[in-house]
């Protein structure tokens, strides 16, 4: 069963049907077939054709979504109608007006711009507010770290701090942290993506299953961080408004609103007060 807050997000290339079948079954939150960088040009079309074989094969199968990102507007169009899709990525968003072409050539589905550029980061809140189905953004870092120039991986912070108030500015879930190329790296996965959370990205794209652990473990609470909500809850819930809990920590509504997002993070339920 898909998690409640999904944190992990696994890429498939589109042209290998049966590596995406596998990633069903991988432990990812969220699958995403990839028609973009992930496929050679000479295999594009066989790679649309077998992803829209996929998703209709999908039909009423909604234990792991299937996300696809898209290479062109004929991927939309071919797999928008499909039942097996949950949501399209649109790779290279700069604009407002992009996302509502997208929309009208396929209303009704699900759409996450992917903002990859100097421009599209200047952009990012119009583009997140840009139409109701707009569910998520997300930020490529390859493709901006070539546009900017940036070498240092923290010459890109203040972009990827851009696109979580975006998103969150536009009533969006917090966004995914893109990917960590290095998928012999656990260690330097881990660091990134504590750095990550720090920001307030929430869960990360991986491009191979053996990075889905590491990436589950470094978002989802710790016990000592259950704790510590369980009781911010458990307090607010026997005295309204603002109090000090007995280590001296000061509650007030802003705290507890945050305890139960690491409440609901972790599974877990506090007191409801009911």
């Amino acid at each position: 069963m898909t998690a409640l807050v999904p944190l992990t997000w696994l890429y498939v290339p589109g042209d290998r049907p049966d590596v995406v079948r596998k990633a069903r079954d991988s432990g990812a939150d969220v699958v995403i077939v990839d028609l973009e960088d992930a496929v050679a040009p000479d295999r594009k079309e066989y790679a649309r054709s077998a992803t829209a074989e996929l998703l209709s094969e999908a039909a009423g199968d909604t234990a792991v979504p299937v996300h696809v990102r898209v290479h062109t507007e004929a991927d939309v169009i071919a797999l928008a109608g499909l039942p097996g899709l949950a949501e399209l990525r649109l790779p290279k968003i700069t604009h407002a007006a992009s996302v509502h072409h997208i929309a009208a050539v396929a209303p009704g589905v699900a759409l996450c711009p992917l903002l990859e550029s100097a421009l599209g980061i200047e952009h990012a809140y119009s583009v997140a507010a840009s139409h109701p189905q707009v569910r998520s953004i997300a930020l490529g870092e390859a493709d901006l770290r070539a546009d900017l120039g940036v070498r240092d991986d923290a010459g890109l912070d203040w972009s990827r701090s851009r696109v979580v108030v975006a998103a969150r500015a536009a009533g969006l879930a917090p966004p995914t942290q893109s990917v960590f190329p290095d998928v012999r790296d656990l260690d330097g996965l881990w660091t990134s993506c504590a750095h990550g959370r720090a920001l307030g990205f929430l869960g990360r794209a991986a491009i191979h299953p053996r990075q889905l652990p590491v990436i589950e473990r470094a978002f989802r609470p710790t016990p000592q961080e259950i704790e510590a909500a369980a009781e911010i809850v458990a307090a607010a819930v026997a005295d309204e408004g603002a109090l000090a809990l007995p280590d001296g920590r000061f509650v007030d509504a802003a705290v507890v609103a945050s305890a139960r997002r690491t409440l609901a993070l972790a599974g877990a339920s506090g007191p409801s007060g009911d």
